[in-house]
């Protein structure tokens, strides 16, 4: 089984509470430690060993492609949603002629985490990656290991791997860390133009078909101003 090599980067969202920070550019373009937080993304995806980024775009999209055409060490394709937000279920079901047949990753920019054992987290996922008995595979981040969000923690996981969600629960261990691998139809059978992947994962999550690897680090969600100096103090004493 070949390892994933093109990935969806979900960088087209208006990063309402990440303002002021984003009264001028997308929160893909705003910087924790010095490096814009795309290129956090990008950065961990090469050393991965993926080869091609299918990119959506809305907010800030003449200047967020501007940035991009900097990165001449990976291809990089544009998925446009300048006419409408599509939500993450849309934006892949958008991007779906641009991403191929073979499983892909795909991904958030608001993630920034420090592994343990670096390099390991995305490699564990590949490896733990079966198309026969799974539809996607989530990265998970334990909920005492995050920060950046407010929450009580998203997932259940089973000794097999299997994901159940919080419910009605307190609590609950993992978070999801906005990363994941998924077959690049699985929204192909949804009507809508604009619709999140949450109810597509319920769907798969009943069924014993969505599945979870946990990374063992420190996970930063940066999605607002406070959570990006949270996350730039941490990568400072890593």
């Amino acid at each position: 089984m070949s390892a994933p090599t093109t990935a969806l980067m979900l960088a087209a969202g208006l990063g309402t509470r990440m303002r002021p920070l984003t009264n001028d550019r997308s929160k893909a373009l705003v910087e924790v430690g010095g490096k814009a937080l795309i290129d956090h993304m990008i950065d961990r995806l090469i050393a991965a060993g993926f080869t091609r980024c299918v990119v959506n775009v809305h907010y800030f999209a003449d200047r967020l492609e501007a940035h991009l055409r900097q990165r001449t060490d990976v291809e990089i394709v544009i998925s446009d949603e300048r006419e409408k937000l599509l939500e993450t279920g849309g934006g892949l079901k958008k991007a779906r002629p641009l991403l191929g047949d073979e499983p892909i990753f795909v991904a958030n920019i608001d993630s920034v985490w420090i592994e343990d054992d670096d390099g390991a987290a995305m490699a564990d996922m590949v490896a733990r990656w079966d198309p026969e008995r799974m539809d996607a595979i989530l990265m998970l981040a334990p909920m005492q290991r995050s920060s950046g969000f407010d929450g009580a923690g998203d997932f259940t996981l089973s000794d097999d791997g299997r994901i159940a969600f919080r419910g009605d629960a307190p609590s609950a261990p993992y978070n999801y860390m906005g990363v994941h691998i998924t077959k690049p139809d699985i929204a192909d059978h949804v009507a809508d133009d604009a619709f999140s992947l949450s109810p597509i994962w319920r769907e798969k999550a009943a069924a014993g078909r969505l599945f979870g690897s946990v990374m063992h680090g420190d996970w930063m969600h940066v999605g607002d101003p406070v959570a990006r100096d949270v996350a730039e103090a941490r990568l400072a004493i890593k």
